[in-house]
């Protein structure tokens, strides 16, 4: 029943419209149907991605190879302005091997990883004892002694128990003054049951960790401090990675110029980047699909909406929303007529509907439409939760209404960042059924008489900020000045 209300709710709501015009680069409509995103190819699309590129980490050959497939996937479509849009990391990285090992009081395997950007052990690895660490305080690490010459485990669940927001200017500040009391390298537990690794990085912006840093699974951490509870115990380490310094990435931008104001535009977005233990199919090989496919549908409708539309798939978003700050400080000039931001990143799971980022008017403007065009795509829900997670928060920063894609996440962080993130896991239903919310939300708001929602300025974002206890953290990293 779903099935039918995607494909006849998103026909009707774009067919109903009467065009302008027709600008040059749009296509004459040839087949109705294949506007529907149901009918579409967007599973291929998926598919296609994570199979022939796998985990495409920022600034590395899988990444820059897929931002040239999706590149000339918009163009296929007919869309004659795309471009690469490049920005810098700080650095490159690339994961190599990793091993590690309890070599007393017994000898035994470790399951481990190299954390995102960290530099390479010595030839050999390193071996040392280890000492526990479960506060990075600077007061609790005033006196380093006890560091020195040894291998650090970092006790993640008491590290994080107030949340990474809380936790990551303290490691921040914690990683040199390892580096200074000689530790060997830095060993952070997983949270994860059965050992289970999540990739991820501890320093916001693509930088290198400044000595080794791993990841060791969660029954492997605990083991080690039952042992260190009866006397010393000595881990080795070998981690080889491929590192560079700064980087360019490419973040891919497509455009269909309105048919009537042209100058003012919306866009879609959702990052391409993804991390390396599976194929980033949920995060975020999906949002890129359905970025695409509302790109292709609305190709084949033959017609432009009144307003441009962008399309935007970014790079370096795993490594703190890199790619779409960047684009937000290279077209600030152009943000003043940018009406809204629509994002999708949380996975593929059943649409809710839209988090409005904090703002009343935001979800007052879109309530009609919730009510009328959305509910029954099970899409009709608002959500006043502020977030900084993912893509839409550097338009929030500069007061852009920012729609981020809500969905039923429950069973998401049991694949987040880990092997099991392939395509096997997406369920068709639910992905078409959010890639059709994404394109009659846009579609909605292209052609409508009136922006949805005014911009807001630097005092009221602020305000978002500390209601969602976020300012203090982006000014930290940089991307916030209250």
């Amino acid at each position: 029943m779903i099935l039918r209300r995607v494909v006849l709710l998103l026909w009707c709501s774009i067919a109903a419209v009467v065009w302008a015009q027709q600008p040059s680069e749009m296509k004459p409509v040839t087949d109705r149907l294949a506007a529907s995103v149901y009918t579409g190819p967007s599973m291929a699309t998926l598919r296609e991605l994570t199979d022939t590129f796998g985990g495409r980490l920022t600034g590395a050959p899988a990444y820059q190879r897929s931002a040239e497939w999706a590149a000339a996937k918009f163009r296929n479509y007919g869309i004659q302005n795309v471009r690469l849009e490049p920005f810098t990391i700080p650095a490159g990285w690339q994961r190599g091997s990793a091993s590690g090992a309890l070599v007393s009081p017994l000898p035994r395997p470790l399951n481990v990883a190299s954390l995102g950007w960290s530099p390479s052990t010595p030839a050999g690895g390193v071996q040392g004892a280890v000492v526990v660490v479960s506060d990075v305080s600077a007061e609790k690490l005033k006196d380093t002694e006890p560091f020195r010459g040894k291998i650090v485990v970092l006790d993640s669940s008491k590290i994080f128990a107030e949340g990474w927001t809380k936790a990551l200017p303290k490691l921040d500040a914690a990683w040199p003054v390892f580096q200074k009391a000689g530790v060997l390298a830095a060993v952070m537990t997983d949270r994860e049951k059965n050992n289970v690794l999540n990739a991820h990085d501890m320093l916001w912006g693509a930088k290198m960790l400044p000595l080794p840093g791993a990841e060791i699974g969660m029954e492997d951490g605990k083991l080690i401090q039952r042992l260190l509870e009866q006397g010393p115990v000595t881990i080795q380490i070998v981690l080889d990675n491929k590192t560079a310094g700064e980087t360019q990435v490419n973040n891919v931008v497509a455009e269909i110029r309105g048919s009537e104001r042209p100058e003012e535009w919306i866009l879609i977005g959702a990052h391409l980047d993804s991390w390396d233990f599976g194929t980033g199919a949920q995060d975020n090989g999906a949002g890129t699909a359905s970025v695409l496919e509302v790109a292709r549908a609305m190709m084949t409708l033959g017609k432009a909406p009144r307003r441009s539309v962008r399309f935007a798939l970014w790079g370096g978003e795993e490594q703190g929303l890199l790619g779409s700050y960047a684009y937000t400080l290279a077209h600030k000039e152009e943000l003043s007529k940018c009406v809204a931001v629509l994002n999708t990143d949380n996975g593929a799971g059943h649409p809710k509907g839209w988090k409005v980022e904090g703002r009343k008017d935001l979800k007052d403007a879109m309530q009609p439409w919730s009510d009328a065009l959305l509910k029954d795509l099970s899409g009709g829900e608002l959500s006043m939760e502020t977030t900084y997670d993912t893509d839409h928060g550097p338009f929030l920063l500069q007061g852009v209404p920012a729609l981020d894609l809500w969905v039923d996440m429950s069973k998401y962080f049991e694949i987040h960042h880990k092997s099991s993130d392939t395509i096997d896991k997406v369920d068709t239903l639910d992905f078409k059924a959010g890639t059709a919310l994404v394109a009659v939300t846009a579609y909605a708001i292209a052609q409508s008489d009136k922006p949805i929602a005014p911009h807001i300025d630097h005092a009221a974002v602020g305000e978002i900020l500390k209601e969602a206890k976020l300012d203090e953290l982006l000014a930290y990293v940089g991307v916030w000045k209250p």
